[in-house]
């Protein structure tokens, strides 16, 4: 999956980053990692509304510019990052 994101694979774990929720709960505050974690334990519907704002914008295939935010999917990127380094 990272291949198709490859900004996302640029991402140190280390990087302050804030997960935002599209349904007005309170935001969280900590790393990528951390962001990554808390993205994986959500339920389906929970992810769908999840979005992380960077501190250091990533480049998106396709654009121009980078972009401070981060979707569900390359989101969910993450996750698969996470898990494949742990193993």
């Amino acid at each position: 999956m990272e291949q198709k994101y490859p900004g996302v694979a640029a991402i140190p774990w280390d990087q302050p980053a804030t997960m935002i929720d599209l349904d007005g709960k309170p935001p969280l505050i900590g790393t990528i990692r951390d962001c990554a974690t808390h993205f994986a334990l959500y339920k389906p519907h929970a992810q769908t509304q999840a979005r992380v704002l960077l501190t250091h914008p990533v480049h998106r295939e396709g654009r121009k510019t980078r972009t401070w935010l981060l979707e569900p999917n390359e989101i969910e990127a993450l996750v698969v990052r996470m898990r494949s380094e742990a193993h």
